[in-house]
Protein backbone atom coordinates (compact mmCIF):
# COMPACT_ATOMS: atom_id res chain seq x y z
CA UNK A 1 0.00 0.00 0.00
CA UNK A 2 2.82 2.34 0.93
CA UNK A 3 4.66 1.50 -2.27
CA UNK A 4 1.65 2.35 -4.37
CA UNK A 5 1.14 5.65 -2.55
CA UNK A 6 4.78 6.70 -3.05
CA UNK A 7 4.94 5.60 -6.68
CA UNK A 8 5.72 8.65 -8.90
CA UNK A 9 3.04 9.76 -11.32
CA UNK A 10 3.48 8.78 -14.95
CA UNK A 11 5.31 11.53 -16.81
CA UNK A 12 3.21 13.37 -19.40
CA UNK A 13 4.52 12.93 -22.93
CA UNK A 14 3.96 15.64 -25.54
CA UNK A 15 6.68 14.44 -27.93
CA UNK A 16 4.10 14.12 -30.70
CA UNK A 17 2.93 17.74 -30.32
CA UNK A 18 4.04 20.85 -32.22
CA UNK A 19 3.22 24.36 -31.00
CA UNK A 20 4.14 27.32 -33.22
CA UNK A 21 4.21 30.94 -32.05
CA UNK A 22 4.44 34.33 -33.68
CA UNK A 23 6.99 36.66 -32.04
CA UNK A 24 6.04 40.34 -31.80
CA UNK A 25 2.83 40.81 -29.86
CA UNK A 26 2.66 37.08 -29.10
CA UNK A 27 5.85 35.57 -27.68
CA UNK A 28 7.08 39.06 -26.76
CA UNK A 29 5.07 41.75 -25.04
CA UNK A 30 4.36 45.17 -26.53
CA UNK A 31 7.81 46.36 -25.40
CA UNK A 32 9.37 43.45 -27.36
CA UNK A 33 10.46 41.76 -24.13
CA UNK A 34 9.96 38.07 -23.30
CA UNK A 35 7.63 37.61 -20.28
CA UNK A 36 9.00 35.21 -17.67
CA UNK A 37 5.75 33.23 -17.78
CA UNK A 38 6.36 32.43 -21.45
CA UNK A 39 9.97 31.35 -20.92
CA UNK A 40 9.08 29.10 -18.00
CA UNK A 41 6.14 27.51 -19.80
CA UNK A 42 8.14 26.88 -22.99
CA UNK A 43 11.02 25.37 -20.99
CA UNK A 44 8.59 23.07 -19.16
CA UNK A 45 6.77 22.05 -22.36
CA UNK A 46 9.99 21.22 -24.22
CA UNK A 47 12.37 19.99 -21.51
CA UNK A 48 9.94 18.27 -19.13
CA UNK A 49 7.13 17.19 -21.44
CA UNK A 50 9.17 16.55 -24.60
CA UNK A 51 7.05 18.77 -26.84
CA UNK A 52 8.13 20.56 -30.01
CA UNK A 53 7.93 24.35 -29.88
CA UNK A 54 9.10 26.81 -32.50
CA UNK A 55 8.70 30.32 -33.88
CA UNK A 56 7.11 31.60 -37.09
CA UNK A 57 7.94 35.15 -38.06
CA UNK A 58 8.30 37.61 -40.88
CA UNK A 59 11.89 38.15 -39.71
CA UNK A 60 14.88 36.82 -41.60
CA UNK A 61 17.35 34.32 -40.13
CA UNK A 62 19.65 36.92 -38.54
CA UNK A 63 16.80 38.82 -36.92
CA UNK A 64 15.03 35.67 -35.70
CA UNK A 65 18.16 34.07 -34.23
CA UNK A 66 18.36 36.26 -31.13
CA UNK A 67 14.78 35.38 -30.21
CA UNK A 68 15.26 31.70 -31.04
CA UNK A 69 18.45 31.39 -28.98
CA UNK A 70 16.71 32.57 -25.79
CA UNK A 71 14.57 29.44 -25.80
CA UNK A 72 15.43 25.72 -25.36
CA UNK A 73 14.09 24.84 -28.81
CA UNK A 74 17.20 24.25 -30.93
CA UNK A 75 16.06 20.81 -32.13
CA UNK A 76 12.97 22.20 -33.92
CA UNK A 77 13.45 24.27 -37.10
CA UNK A 78 11.86 27.75 -37.29
CA UNK A 79 9.73 29.45 -39.94
CA UNK A 80 11.23 32.64 -41.39
CA UNK A 81 10.16 35.35 -43.86
CA UNK A 82 6.44 34.82 -43.13
CA UNK A 83 6.62 31.27 -44.46
CA UNK A 84 9.03 31.60 -47.38
CA UNK A 85 11.61 29.51 -45.56
CA UNK A 86 12.18 26.95 -42.81
CA UNK A 87 15.54 27.26 -41.09
CA UNK A 88 17.34 24.63 -39.01
CA UNK A 89 19.41 26.60 -36.50
CA UNK A 90 20.99 23.42 -35.15
CA UNK A 91 22.51 22.69 -38.56
CA UNK A 92 22.69 26.39 -39.56
CA UNK A 93 20.91 25.60 -42.81
CA UNK A 94 17.82 26.65 -44.79
CA UNK A 95 16.02 23.34 -45.28
CA UNK A 96 12.94 24.60 -47.18
CA UNK A 97 12.57 27.70 -49.33
CA UNK A 98 9.98 29.03 -51.79
CA UNK A 99 11.27 32.00 -53.87
CA UNK A 100 9.21 34.77 -55.48
CA UNK A 101 8.68 34.33 -59.22
CA UNK A 102 9.98 36.56 -62.00
CA UNK A 103 6.46 38.01 -62.26
CA UNK A 104 6.59 38.96 -58.58
CA UNK A 105 9.89 40.73 -59.20
CA UNK A 106 8.31 42.58 -62.12
CA UNK A 107 5.43 43.71 -59.91
CA UNK A 108 7.98 45.13 -57.48
CA UNK A 109 9.52 47.15 -60.28
CA UNK A 110 6.10 48.41 -61.42
CA UNK A 111 5.15 49.51 -57.90
CA UNK A 112 8.39 51.41 -57.38
CA UNK A 113 8.08 53.12 -60.78
CA UNK A 114 4.50 54.20 -60.15
CA UNK A 115 5.06 55.21 -56.51
CA UNK A 116 8.57 56.68 -56.17
CA UNK A 117 7.89 57.62 -52.52
CA UNK A 118 7.32 54.00 -51.58
CA UNK A 119 10.20 52.18 -49.91
CA UNK A 120 10.89 48.50 -50.50
CA UNK A 121 12.80 45.84 -48.58
CA UNK A 122 13.76 42.73 -50.54
CA UNK A 123 14.64 39.76 -48.34
CA UNK A 124 16.74 37.02 -49.86
CA UNK A 125 17.77 33.88 -47.95
CA UNK A 126 20.39 35.70 -45.92
CA UNK A 127 20.43 39.39 -46.89
CA UNK A 128 18.24 42.50 -47.17
CA UNK A 129 18.26 45.02 -50.01
CA UNK A 130 16.73 48.47 -49.59
CA UNK A 131 15.21 50.32 -52.54
CA UNK A 132 14.14 53.99 -52.18
CA UNK A 133 15.31 53.95 -48.52
CA UNK A 134 14.11 56.96 -46.56
CA UNK A 135 12.65 56.38 -43.10
CA UNK A 136 10.92 53.05 -42.55
CA UNK A 137 13.43 50.66 -44.13
CA UNK A 138 16.59 52.14 -42.59
CA UNK A 139 14.98 52.25 -39.14
CA UNK A 140 14.01 48.57 -39.34
CA UNK A 141 17.42 47.25 -40.40
CA UNK A 142 19.36 49.54 -38.07
CA UNK A 143 17.23 48.66 -35.03
CA UNK A 144 18.17 44.97 -35.35
CA UNK A 145 21.65 45.54 -36.85
CA UNK A 146 20.72 43.50 -39.91
CA UNK A 147 23.13 42.99 -42.84
CA UNK A 148 21.79 45.05 -45.73
CA UNK A 149 22.64 47.06 -48.82
CA UNK A 150 21.08 50.24 -50.19
CA UNK A 151 20.43 50.06 -53.91
CA UNK A 152 20.05 53.14 -56.10
CA UNK A 153 17.99 51.37 -58.74
CA UNK A 154 16.01 48.21 -59.31
CA UNK A 155 18.66 47.01 -61.78
CA UNK A 156 21.20 46.69 -58.93
CA UNK A 157 19.09 43.95 -57.36
CA UNK A 158 20.08 40.29 -57.66
CA UNK A 159 17.43 38.09 -59.26
CA UNK A 160 17.91 34.94 -57.18
CA UNK A 161 16.26 33.77 -53.96
CA UNK A 162 13.79 36.54 -53.26
CA UNK A 163 11.89 35.27 -50.24
CA UNK A 164 9.84 38.32 -49.31
CA UNK A 165 9.24 41.91 -50.37
CA UNK A 166 7.87 44.61 -48.05
CA UNK A 167 6.45 47.85 -49.44
CA UNK A 168 6.63 50.59 -46.80
CA UNK A 169 5.13 54.06 -46.58
CA UNK A 170 2.54 56.30 -44.98
CA UNK A 171 -0.83 54.51 -44.60
CA UNK A 172 -2.64 56.53 -47.34
CA UNK A 173 0.19 55.74 -49.77
CA UNK A 174 0.15 52.04 -48.91
CA UNK A 175 -3.61 51.97 -49.55
CA UNK A 176 -2.93 53.28 -53.06
CA UNK A 177 -0.27 50.62 -53.56
CA UNK A 178 -2.74 47.92 -52.53
CA UNK A 179 -5.36 49.20 -54.97
CA UNK A 180 -2.78 49.25 -57.76
CA UNK A 181 -1.61 45.70 -57.05
CA UNK A 182 -5.22 44.49 -56.87
CA UNK A 183 -5.76 45.91 -60.37
CA UNK A 184 -2.95 43.83 -61.88
CA UNK A 185 -3.63 40.59 -63.71
CA UNK A 186 -1.56 37.40 -63.46
CA UNK A 187 0.03 38.39 -60.14
CA UNK A 188 1.56 34.95 -59.36
CA UNK A 189 2.21 36.05 -55.78
CA UNK A 190 0.62 36.16 -52.36
CA UNK A 191 0.05 39.56 -50.75
CA UNK A 192 -0.78 40.43 -47.16
CA UNK A 193 -1.03 43.43 -44.86
CA UNK A 194 1.32 43.23 -41.87
CA UNK A 195 0.56 46.75 -40.54
CA UNK A 196 -1.11 49.96 -41.70
CA UNK A 197 2.24 51.09 -43.12
CA UNK A 198 3.44 47.84 -44.73
CA UNK A 199 2.25 45.51 -47.48
CA UNK A 200 4.10 42.25 -48.10
CA UNK A 201 4.60 39.94 -51.05
CA UNK A 202 5.51 36.25 -50.99
CA UNK A 203 5.56 33.57 -53.66
CA UNK A 204 2.18 32.36 -54.86
CA UNK A 205 0.65 30.00 -52.28
CA UNK A 206 3.31 30.80 -49.68
CA UNK A 207 2.43 31.92 -46.15
CA UNK A 208 3.10 30.85 -42.57
CA UNK A 209 0.43 28.17 -42.84
CA UNK A 210 2.05 26.49 -45.85
CA UNK A 211 5.39 26.41 -44.01
CA UNK A 212 3.74 25.02 -40.87
CA UNK A 213 2.27 22.18 -42.96
CA UNK A 214 5.70 21.46 -44.43
CA UNK A 215 7.25 21.41 -40.93
CA UNK A 216 4.50 19.12 -39.62
CA UNK A 217 5.34 16.63 -42.37
CA UNK A 218 9.08 16.87 -41.67
CA UNK A 219 8.57 16.12 -37.98
CA UNK A 220 5.89 13.48 -38.49
CA UNK A 221 3.47 15.22 -36.10
CA UNK A 222 -0.19 14.06 -36.20
CA UNK A 223 -2.48 16.91 -37.25
CA UNK A 224 -4.61 16.53 -34.11
CA UNK A 225 -1.56 17.54 -32.05
CA UNK A 226 -0.70 20.74 -33.91
CA UNK A 227 -1.24 24.16 -32.36
CA UNK A 228 -0.35 27.78 -33.10
CA UNK A 229 -0.81 31.19 -31.50
CA UNK A 230 -0.73 34.66 -33.09
CA UNK A 231 -2.03 38.18 -32.77
CA UNK A 232 -2.55 39.73 -36.20
CA UNK A 233 -3.88 39.21 -39.72
CA UNK A 234 -0.56 37.90 -41.06
CA UNK A 235 -1.02 34.96 -38.63
CA UNK A 236 -4.37 34.03 -40.20
CA UNK A 237 -3.09 31.29 -42.49
CA UNK A 238 -0.90 29.84 -39.75
CA UNK A 239 -3.83 29.62 -37.35
CA UNK A 240 -6.06 28.04 -39.99
CA UNK A 241 -3.38 25.42 -40.76
CA UNK A 242 -3.39 23.73 -37.33
CA UNK A 243 -5.85 21.73 -35.25
CA UNK A 244 -5.73 24.06 -32.23
CA UNK A 245 -5.42 27.78 -33.12
CA UNK A 246 -5.15 30.42 -30.38
CA UNK A 247 -5.38 34.21 -30.39
CA UNK A 248 -3.70 36.62 -28.00
CA UNK A 249 -6.10 38.72 -25.94
CA UNK A 250 -5.39 41.93 -27.88
CA UNK A 251 -5.80 40.33 -31.33
CA UNK A 252 -8.44 41.78 -33.71
CA UNK A 253 -11.91 40.23 -33.59
CA UNK A 254 -11.39 38.55 -36.95
CA UNK A 255 -8.42 36.63 -35.53
CA UNK A 256 -10.38 35.62 -32.43
CA UNK A 257 -13.16 34.42 -34.72
CA UNK A 258 -11.01 31.56 -36.06
CA UNK A 259 -9.37 30.71 -32.71
CA UNK A 260 -10.36 27.76 -30.51
CA UNK A 261 -8.53 29.19 -27.50
CA UNK A 262 -8.45 32.83 -26.44
CA UNK A 263 -5.28 33.53 -24.48
CA UNK A 264 -4.57 36.52 -22.28
CA UNK A 265 -2.93 39.74 -23.52
CA UNK A 266 0.65 39.29 -24.72
CA UNK A 267 1.87 41.53 -21.90
CA UNK A 268 0.66 38.93 -19.39
CA UNK A 269 2.24 35.93 -21.06
CA UNK A 270 -0.14 34.69 -23.77
CA UNK A 271 2.13 31.84 -24.89
CA UNK A 272 2.51 30.60 -21.33
CA UNK A 273 -1.26 30.78 -20.90
CA UNK A 274 -1.76 28.70 -24.08
CA UNK A 275 0.82 26.04 -23.16
CA UNK A 276 -0.66 25.70 -19.68
CA UNK A 277 -4.06 25.15 -21.31
CA UNK A 278 -2.67 22.48 -23.63
CA UNK A 279 -1.06 20.55 -20.76
CA UNK A 280 -4.17 20.90 -18.59
CA UNK A 281 -6.54 19.80 -21.34
CA UNK A 282 -4.58 17.19 -23.27
CA UNK A 283 -2.14 15.83 -20.67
Amino acid sequence: MTQAKNKPKARKDFSDWLVVSDIDGTLNNKLRMLPRRNLEAITHFVCDLGGHFTLASGRNVVSLKKHFDRLPIASTPAIVLNGAGIYDFQRDKMIWFRPISARGQEITRLVLEKFPMVEAEIFTKDFIYLLHPRIFGPIQVMADHLPHKRCKSFDEMPREDWGKVIFLGAPPLIKRVIRFIDSLEDRQANFMSSSIATYEMLADGVHKGAAVHALIEMLGIPYAHTAAIGDYFNDFDMLKSVSLPAACGQAPRAVHAIAKYHACHCNRGAVGDFLEYIERTYG
